[in-house]
């Protein structure tokens, strides 16, 4: 398997340091970065053995499968950099409908209806296919010492192996069709991330990057529950705010703004978040 940056991500700065197997990929990037390193580089590789997820949660890596790191080093506000994890779903979404087959159709993995299209955005940082859990994005960031900020923009994807017994349903490409491997989805995702961030635009297109997410957005619309403050939230999933918060509509009315947390949707939402 070769990695390779896409012509326009070359074109745009970015470099490339792939791997065949590395601990984690946003440790190293961040690594790079207190050593000096500039940012717009792309570490890559197809194995992980020391992957996290959100809340410190192990995110397995093995061979075949696509752990990527986008490390982007400036002067950001905290909440500004946050956002880049729309960014990243909007990146992968598009990489996966140039170079996923589509000959399927898509049916959501409990059977139901699939709001959000065959690749959909979960918030806040899962990509779904079919319904399942196909990939999460993980952000991580350090100050280094002349104040600026760095941020490891880290990407799973599931392409040929992905986990079983999960309290939600998973896939893999391969299940899905996809014939190529990780190499030709990195190739797809650094093209896209340069259309992506450009539009982001160092925060300032962050309405154009919401409205963008919103149309490929899991469950808009559904009836979901999120853990938030002690208690289970319970409502509609009415949209993302302008700083990229969770919206539902409770059952009085009243509108819940939530800024982390798991969602769960539909008719496992009460048992799951319970």
């Amino acid at each position: 398997m070769a990695f390779r940056l896409a012509p326009s991500a070359a074109a745009a700065g970015y470099r490339l340091e792939a791997h065949e197997s590395v601990s984690s990929t946003n440790a190293l990037a961040l690594e790079h970065a207190r050593a000096g390193d500039g940012g717009d580089l792309w570490v890559v590789s197809s194995r992980q053995e020391s992957g996290r997820g959100r809340r410190g949660r192990e995110w397995s890596t093995p061979p075949g499968n696509l752990a990527a790191t986008l490390l982007t080093v400036g002067h950001f506000e905290p909440a500004t950099a946050a956002t880049l994890g729309f960014v990243a779903g909007l990146a992968l979404s598009d990489a996966l409908f140039a170079v996923v087959p589509e000959q399927r159709i898509a049916v959501a993995a409990d059977g139901g209806d699939l709001p959000g299209g065959r690749f959909a955005l979960k918030w806040p940082n899962d990509v779904l296919a079919e319904g399942a859990k196909l990939s999460g994005i993980l952000l991580e960031s350090s100050i280094l010492p002349d104040g600026r900020f760095a941020i490891a923009v880290g990407i799973g994807v599931n392409v040929v192996a992905h986990p079983e017994n999960t309290p939600y349903p998973a896939t893999s490409l391969k299940a899905l069709g996809f014939k190529g491997d990780a190499g030709d989805l990195f190739l797809a995702l650094s093209d896209a991330w340069v259309d992506n961030v450009r539009l982001w635009n160092a925060g300032r297109g962050l309405e154009a990057i919401r409205k963008r997410w919103l149309t490929r957005a899991a469950g808009l619309g559904a009836q979901v529950s999120i853990r938030v403050d002690g208690r289970v939230a319970r409502g509609t999933f009415e949209t993302i705010d302008e700083a990229c918060r969770f919206v539902i509509r409770e059952a009085d009315g009243s509108l819940l703004r939530i800024a982390a947390g798991d969602v769960h949707f539909g008719a496992v939402a009460s048992a799951q978040a319970d």
